[in-house]
C-alpha cells in the first residue's frame, strides 16, 4: 500500500499524525501541492475530487477523505483506540470528532481558502465576507470548547482521540489563516499545549 500525501496541507497531517499515534508505518509519494500536482494526471484517476490524502491498497482499491483511511487503520491496529470502546465512547468521540471538523476545522479552512492571496486560482470565486464570517465562526467554536475543556483533559474526554487531532491541526491553521488564537481561552491553550507537545504532532 502506499499514501499519496500533501505536505503540510491540513488533511494529509491528520493522517501522518494518527498513524504516528498507532506506530504504523506507510510508505508516503509526496504530492507538491503548491504546483498543483494533486491535479495531474495519477491523482485524478485515483481521485476524481483532486483531493489528498489518497490510500491505494496492494488490490489497488483506493480510500480517499482523510478521517475515511484513519478508520481503516483504526480496524486494522486497534490499540491504541483513537475512535472511542464500546458503543457510548465511539459514539461520544464521532460526536466530537463531527464538531470540531465542522465547527472549527471547516471554519478555517473556509477563512484561509477564502481571503488567502494564495488561494485565488484554488476558490473560484473568492468571497472575503465569507472567509471573514468563518473567522467570527471559528472563534466563537473556540470559545465554546474552552468552556467544555473546564471539565477534562482531551476533546471527547479522558483519552486522547481523532478529536484531539483534528482539533491540534485545525489550531494550527488558523496561523496561515490568520485568526489569532484568544489569550483568555485558558482551557483551549492548557489542551493545546499538551496536544502539540506529542511526537505524534511533527509527523
Amino acid at each position: 500500500m502506499k499514501l499519496y500525501d500533501g505536505g503540510r496541507a491540513p488533511n494529509p497531517r491528520r493522517v501522518r499524525i494518527f498513524l504516528a499515534e498507532k506506530g504504523v508505518s506507510v510508505p508516503l509519494v509526496p504530492v507538491d501541492m503548491g504546483n498543483l500536482e494533486h491535479r495531474g494526471e495519477t491523482i485524478t484517476r485515483l481521485n476524481p475530487l483532486q483531493r489528498l490524502p489518497v490510500l491505494e491498497l496492494d488490490d489497488g482499491t483506493v480510500i480517499a477523505e482523510s478521517v475515511a483511511i484513519c478508520r481503516y487503520f483504526e480496524a486494522l491496529h486497534p490499540e491504541p483506540a483513537l475512535f472511542g470502546r464500546g458503543a457510548l465512547s465511539t459514539a461520544c468521540v464521532e460526536m466530537w470528532q463531527r464538531r470540531v471538523e465542522f465547527g472549527l476545522f471547516m471554519a478555517v479552512a473556509a477563512a484561509f481558502r477564502h481571503l488567502h492571496p494564495a488561494m485565488k486560482t484554488w476558490e473560484v470565486p473568492q468571497i472575503p465576507e465569507w472567509g471573514e464570517a468563518n473567522k467570527v465562526k471559528a472563534l466563537e467554536f473556540l470559545a465554546f470548547l474552552d468552556r467544555e475543556l473546564a471539565g477534562r483533559p482531551f476533546i471527547a474526554g479522558d483519552h486522547f482521540t481523532i478529536a484531539d487531532i483534528t482539533g491540534l491541526v485545525a489550531v494550527q491553521f488558523m496561523k496561515p489563516a490568520h485568526i489569532e488564537l484568544p489569550q483568555d481561552l485558558d482551557h483551549v491553550r492548557r489542551w493545546y499545549d499538551e496536544v502539540a507537545a506529542r511526537p505524534s504532532a511533527s509527523a
